[in-house]
């Protein structure tokens, strides 16, 4: 089992945005050292839930403050973007550091960031799926000429454009689609891309989802063995399983989850009113207001306990086929950076060692 730590970046009150930065640069270095295998950065825009609009950009900045980790984005949000341009900043990237980059993409969901870009989020999965192919096709190394329903690539050039440079990664820096409800994963399985599974999903939906994934990828002739599946979680580990369940439910009492979960991120068509095509899947899931208990976290969604508890639900996941952990271990938790960093050693020092 591979770890990775995640970083959405949000901004509390009272912070500037470069105090959010500097203490997530800190807690990455630190995750280096402690062992860990890679990072991943979240895209949000408009609003400081998550102050990084470019991951890409950010990626590059720790290309130059780490030697080891691998760096992903998780996720870049395609349908917002011109595809020649996300395949050559993400080319950089793989250059600059070496070979490094885990590309984490998806569709997006929040109606708020679309209607900011003015893209339609009925339009999402079609223009996520042609950006994902030019992408590919750049990063191929052949000339490329697309005529496409949102993108043109080289119209007006006969022999199309080859990217400069291309990644260092041969053929190309691996792919992770942000997926977990069953068409969607059953769309890229078989394509043979494996997916990133949804944090807010339940581990009931996550282990469907690896399921869905390995049968799908081997009915169309590929190799499920072959593909890296990532489970995003909430994660937190106490010395005792007591004092893990008295510190979640200190955080939930102390952060207002309408800040997330609200009409702003529900993936809503302003036009209707209604759930956007292609969104069914999440019908009530930002309506609702992300209401979940601590029982419901402590039982079904989140990875936390004390070490021994923390150790048998990481294998649990592994056991449902999730090869790496992308820990959240806190990042709408207003915790100062210290306590923080005692949160990531003692993850390191107490659990890791059981999947080395």
């Amino acid at each position: 089992m591979k770890f990775s730590t995640f970083h959405l970046f949000h901004r509390f009150d009272g912070q500037s945005f470069g105090e959010v930065y500097d203490y997530h640069v800190e807690l990455i270095e630190l995750a280096e050292e402690l062992g860990f295998d890679g990072v991943r950065l979240a895209e949000h825009h408009f609003r400081d839930y998550g102050a990084v609009p470019s991951v890409l950009t950010f990626l590059g900045h720790l290309a130059g403050r780490t030697e080891r980790l691998r760096l992903g984005t998780g996720i870049v949000v395609l349908p917002l973007y011109d595809p020649v341009h996300v395949a050559e900043q993400a080319a950089l990237v793989d250059v600059v550091s070496g070979g490094r980059l885990d590309f984490g993409v998806g569709r997006g969901y929040q109606s708020f960031e679309f209607d900011g870009f003015g893209v339609d989020l009925a339009q999402a999965r079609a223009r996520f799926d042609e950006s994902l192919g030019v992408i590919r096709a750049l990063w191929s190394g052949e000339r490329v000429r697309h005529e496409g329903e949102f993108h043109r690539v080289a119209p007006g050039l006969d022999e199309g454009v080859a990217l400069v440079p291309l990644p260092l990664q041969d053929p190309h820096p691996p792919i992770h689609v942000a997926a977990v409800s069953p068409e969607t994963v059953e769309r890229y399985a078989a394509r043979g891309l494996p997916v990133l599974a949804d944090p807010a999903a339940p581990f009931r939906k996550v282990a469907r989802a690896a399921e869905t994934w390995r049968a799908t990828a081997a009915a169309h002739g590929h190799d499920p063995d072959a593909a890296e599946l990532v489970v995003s979680r909430s994660v937190y580990v106490a010395p005792t399983a007591e004092q893990a369940r008295e510190d979640l439910e200190r955080f939930e009492s102390s952060f207002d989850r309408s800040r997330i979960f609200n009409e702003r991120s529900a993936p809503v068509d302003r036009r209707t009113g209604e759930v956007a095509e292609g969104f069914e899947y999440w019908q009530n899931r930002y309506l609702k207001g992300g209401s979940v208990g601590p029982d419901f976290r402590w039982e079904q969604l989140e990875v936390i306990g004390d070490p021994e508890r923390v150790v048998g639900q990481i294998a649990m996941l592994r056991e449902m086929g999730f090869d790496h952990l992308l820990c959240d271990f806190g990042s709408t938790r207003p915790m100062p950076v210290e306590e923080m960093k005692k949160v990531l050693k003692f993850f390191a020092a107490e659990v890791m060692p059981a999947f080395r």
